[in-house]
C-alpha cells in the first residue's frame, strides 16, 4: 500500500509539475506577446511623434521664412520711401538755388539798369550843366562886350 500512495503521489507530482510548465510557457507566450504588441505600440507612437515634431518643424520653418519674407518687404518699401524723400529733398534744393541765381541775375539786372540810369542821368546833368555854363558865359562875354 504504501508503494501504491507513493505511486499516485508521484503520478499527482508529475502531473502537476506537467502542467506547471506548460502553465509557465503559456504565460510567457503571453507575455512575449504582450511585450512585442507594447513595442509595436511603442514604435507606432514614436513613429506618430517623429512625423508631429516634423511637421511642427516644416511648419515653423514656413513661418520664419514668411516672416523673413515680410520684413525684407518692409526693408525694401523703407528704403524705396528714403529714397523718393531724399530725392524730394534735392529737388527742392535745387530749386531753391535755381530761385536764387534767378533772384541774383534779376537784382544784378535791376543793378546794372539802375546804374545805367544814374549815369544817363549824371551824363545829362553834366551836358545840362555845360550848357547852362556856356550859355552864362556866352552872355558874360556879351555883356563885358557892350
Amino acid at each position: 500500500m504504501k508503494k501504491v500512495i507513493l505511486s499516485a503521489v508521484m503520478m499527482l507530482a508529475l502531473s502537476t509539475s506537467f502542467i506547471s510548465c506548460r502553465e509557465t510557457e503559456d504565460k510567457t507566450k503571453e507575455a512575449t506577446e504582450a511585450t512585442e504588441e507594447a513595442i509595436d505600440n511603442a514604435g507606432e507612437e514614436l513613429k506618430d511623434m517623429g512625423e508631429d515634431a516634423a511637421d511642427k518643424a516644416k511648419e515653423m520653418g514656413t513661418d520664419m521664412k514668411d516672416a523673413g519674407n515680410k520684413a525684407l518687404e518692409e526693408t525694401k518699401e523703407l528704403g524705396e520711401d528714403a529714397a523718393t524723400k531724399i530725392k524730394e529733398a534735392g529737388t527742392d534744393v535745387k530749386d531753391a538755388g535755381t530761385k536764387a541765381v534767378n533772384d541774383a541775375k534779376e537784382l544784378g539786372t535791376k543793378t546794372v539798369d539802375g546804374a545805367k540810369e544814374l549815369g544817363t542821368k549824371a551824363v545829362d546833368g553834366a551836358k545840362a550843366a555845360g550848357t547852362e555854363v556856356k550859355t552864362s558865359a556866352e552872355e558874360a562875354a556879351a555883356k563885358i562886350k557892350q
